[in-house]
């Protein structure tokens, strides 16, 4: 989010799109401001749909500073070469599919040089500390209690005062205090990521009953069980619950394998600021015996060969990453157990499991599922519905816009009749991808430009994911046809469809232009 004022212009965050593949699009897009007049960028965490587009940026010409706490710039460390290596194989393995010969190479948004490079411009802020990113504005730097380091951003310009909430975590979370912020803005820019959705509020003891519960019952089908994971907080907290629930005897000692290069340098960043988290009072956690800590992919491919085991493995939303291999192996077992653990996006692999589907594509392959599905809710580092409101409400007199962000258009809109029915603002507002506006001292926010309809559409589904579903219930219908011959024959249905808006293309393509059109 860029905000500018004369020939100056910062960004608050620089993330990496994820959802559908129409989104994902976006990453490889030219950035729509301009990047030889940015003075700044200021950080709110690591997590990369806020930081995972600071390696493009750098390689498209920005040498200036990127602020943070010292807690994130320690994982951008780590996060930031991680994404950058997966830009890269991604793109090699795309390059090398079948169905990808006679078309132009893949290259990746940026590389792990990039993002090499980008941790060098990271300046640590303390808390609280009120700094001068740009000419002309100040910020300061205020506990969000999302995930370590994890900051909402307060800035002064021009006599504006604005918050950007980032991330919020939910109240009492494990590691963090609650968050912080002063009150009386001219502008508030929240997230909404829970915005329609209230959580069972229970302690910390409880989520980890919930957990043994879950444990226990997959361990007992013989199977294995899998849990898609953040590298960055989720891993640590079930690291901290699950040597919680051994050290006191509740559990055995299973084999817990936590396959994620990047979950265990993360690990180690939360092994280092341990003294500034709280709830480390129940024995030995992030070096417990009966954590094992997966290096190689070699070692992580040979763990398909075992059952009984707990394997904690990257992305978390199963778009990436080792767990996209367990999966293969898994999902068809029914003896196997997939928990998740954490926020699906809608469009993920992972979501598409959540929702219930018999059979998913993975990397290419047609997989059944029929694996236990099972999910706790509690572990949420975003704070729900009734924790937004709070927040909100403990920013008040906002006196220009409250603007609902982050979120999928069921969350923003719930939250927004609820903070306009308590009258928290006096504009509330729920921008596009793409749109502007201006920003006065003391009046509701103007829109200056429009956003982009076409990308806000496939925010939750698109025609890929339209393509994946049909594609895995293809060869099964086709089967179901009695005889050979019907079967060619819906075959040569569908090909005339196809064929038919081939033709339209070609028919349109091919009219002159009209001289409006020409202008």
């Amino acid at each position: 989010m860029e905000v500018r004022v004369g020939g100056h212009g910062i960004l608050i965050d620089c993330g990496l799109f994820q959802g559908t593949r129409t989104i994902e699009t976006l990453n490889r897009e030219p950035f729509t401001f301009d990047v030889g007049t940015l003075s700044a960028v200021i950080l709110t965490h690591a997590h990369i749909d806020h930081s995972g587009l600071l390696p493009k940026l750098v390689a498209a010409g920005y040498s200036g500073p990127i602020f943070c706490t010292s807690a994130t710039r320690d994982l951008l460390y780590h996060m930031l070469p991680d994404a950058g290596r997966i830009q890269e194989n991604e793109a090699e393995r795309r390059n090398r599919r079948a169905d990808r010969a006679d078309e132009t190479a893949i290259e990746p948004i940026y590389t792990e040089a990039d993002a090499l490079a980008t941790f060098e411009q990271a300046h640590a802020i303390g808390l609280r500390q009120w700094f001068e990113p740009a000419p002309g504005f100040k910020a300061r730097l205020w506990n969000a209690g999302h995930i370590l380091g994890s900051t909402s951003v307060e800035l002064e310009v021009a006599g504006i005062r604005m918050l950007f909430s980032g991330d919020l975590g939910p109240d009492y979370k494990a590691f963090h205090p609650d968050p912080q912020a002063p009150s009386g803005f001219d502008h508030v820019i929240c997230e909404s990521t829970y915005g329609d959705r209230v959580r069972e509020d229970i302690t910390i003891e409880q989520r980890r009953t919930l957990l043994e519960a879950e444990i226990n019952a997959a361990l007992t089908r013989g199977g294995n069980l899998l849990i898609p994971v953040f590298a960055l907080e989720r891993t640590q907290e079930l690291l901290l619950d699950i040597a919680s629930l051994i050290n006191s005897g509740r559990l055995p000692h299973p084999r817990v394998f936590i396959d994620s290069p990047l979950a265990s340098r993360a690990t180690e960043v939360f092994a280092k600021h341990a003294h500034d988290l709280e709830d480390m009072d129940s024995g030995e956690v992030f070096g417990h015996p009966s954590f094992h800590y997966v290096a190689s992919a070699a070692e992580s491919m040979r763990l398909n060969q075992m059952s009984g085991a707990i394997i904690m493995a990257a992305s978390g939303m199963c778009e990436a990453g080792r767990i996209r291999h367990h999966l293969r192996h898994n999902l068809g077992r029914r003896q196997s157990t997939i928990l998740f653990v954490g926020f699906q996006a809608a469009g993920s692999l992972g979501r598409t499991i959540l929702d219930g589907a018999n059979r998913v594509r993975i990397s290419g392959h047609d997989v059944a599922v029929r694996a236990q599905v099972r999910r706790i809710d509690s572990y949420s580092a975003h704070a729900d519905q009734e924790d937004l409101l709070r927040w909100i409400n403990a920013r008040k007199p906002i006196e220009g816009s409250l603007f609902l962000t982050h979120g999928e258009s069921g969350s923003t809109e719930a939250l927004r009749r609820l903070t306009q029915a308590a009258d928290l603002a006096q504009s509330i507002i729920l921008p596009r991808i793409g749109e502007c506006y201006a920003l006065p001292k003391g009046a509701p926010a103007r829109r200056i430009k429009t956003g982009r309809i076409d990308v806000q559409e496939a925010v939750t589904r698109d025609w890929q994911n339209d393509y994946a579903d049909f594609a895995t219930r293809l060869k099964r219908e086709l089967g179901e046809i009695q005889s050979a011959s019907a079967r060619r024959e819906a075959l040569a249905r569908m090909s005339a469809v196809l064929q038919s808006f081939r033709e339209r293309r070609t028919a349109r393509d091919s009219q002159p232009r009209r001289k409006a059109d020409r202008k």
